[in-house]
């Protein structure tokens, strides 16, 4: 395989980019995302169990303050098949992915300088632990509200049901994920709050020029895909028009190869007018699953 494409140089967010500090965190999207990316930020702590390093911080600005995720490049572990030092730029085109679907289903991100140098700050988002997505059943079906996944060894020979649930808001971000290419889409990604809304983070692997879709979320695999998803497909398939606002953003993010292969995934979207399915040359299923 050839060496993966460098990613172009490219700015920060701007603060023509973040708008004003209006109300944030409370005060819309551009408030926050101004928050994130001109407040000084303030390590509270580092999140355990991640690949790479993962600090949970403060932003503070105009004496407006929220908790934040910053992921500095400097502590990203280098991977075979995407180039070093992108996985930052990745999770902030994954939210300006999201932002343009509409669905707002990544928090608000933007790619900053910080304490350990360049990296991807994000909304921290606080999960409802009541709110259940996925589920091992130990039978041969789903239930009612469910969509099965596949058979899992959970142990001394048994087998379990992996489910998720029948959600249209999981089925958004079924489409989403497809789109990114997402390669690692776990349960522990998904983050219902308390308000009922559906967050999704961690999105460093994705955007990649071949096909990797990895992901648990392949209940609707081959069906028709809703027609609100494909109206959002064809206004993304506007805006990554060459000189569309999409396609310069990520111009800026990651190279000129993957941004044409997400023009190919949505058109594909569109003409096959299917949610995807599993091919053969990728696993489909990351692992672990959570």
């Amino acid at each position: 395989m050839s060496a993966p494409e460098r990613i172009p140089p490219g700015p920060v967010t701007s603060a023509e980019t973040a708008g004003p500090a209006d109300g944030a965190p409370g005060g819309g999207p551009s408030g926050v995302l101004a928050l994130l990316a001109r407040g000084e930020l303030t390590v509270d702590g580092r999140v355990g169990g991640a690949s790479n390093a993962v600090l949970r911080c403060t932003a503070e600005l105009d004496g407006r303050r929220a908790a934040c995720v910053y992921k500095p490049v400097a502590g990203e572990r280098p991977l075979w098949d995407f180039p070093d030092g992108s996985l930052a730029r990745r999770e902030t085109a994954a939210y300006e992915v999201s932002r343009a679907t509409g669905w707002d289903l990544v928090p608000p991100t933007v790619l900053r300088d910080g304490p350990y140098g360049e990296g991807m700050c994000q909304l921290w988002i606080e999960a409802d632990p009541e709110a259940a997505l996925l589920a091992l059943v130990e039978a041969e079906e789903p239930g009612p509200g469910w969509r099965a996944v596949g058979f899992a060894d959970v142990g001394e020979g048994r087998t379990a049901l992996l489910v998720h649930a029948d959600d249209p808001r999981l089925r958004r971000l079924a489409v989403f994920d497809a789109v990114v290419n997402n390669a690692d889409r776990k349960g522990g990604h998904l983050l219902p709050d308390a308000g009922g809304r559906l967050h999704a983070i961690d999105h460093g692997v994705t955007f990649n020029a071949e096909d990797k879709l990895r992901t648990l979320l392949w209940g609707w695999a081959g069906e028709p895909l809703p027609a609100e998803a494909v109206g959002v497909l064809e206004r993304l398939a506007e805006e990554l028009a060459p000189g569309g606002p999409l396609a310069g953003r990520l111009g800026e993010l990651i190279t000129p190869a993957e941004t044409d292969a997400v023009r190919r995934r949505v058109a594909r979207l569109l003409r096959t007018g299917r949610h995807p399915e599993p091919g053969g040359d990728w696993p489909p299923i990351p692992w672990p699953p959570i």
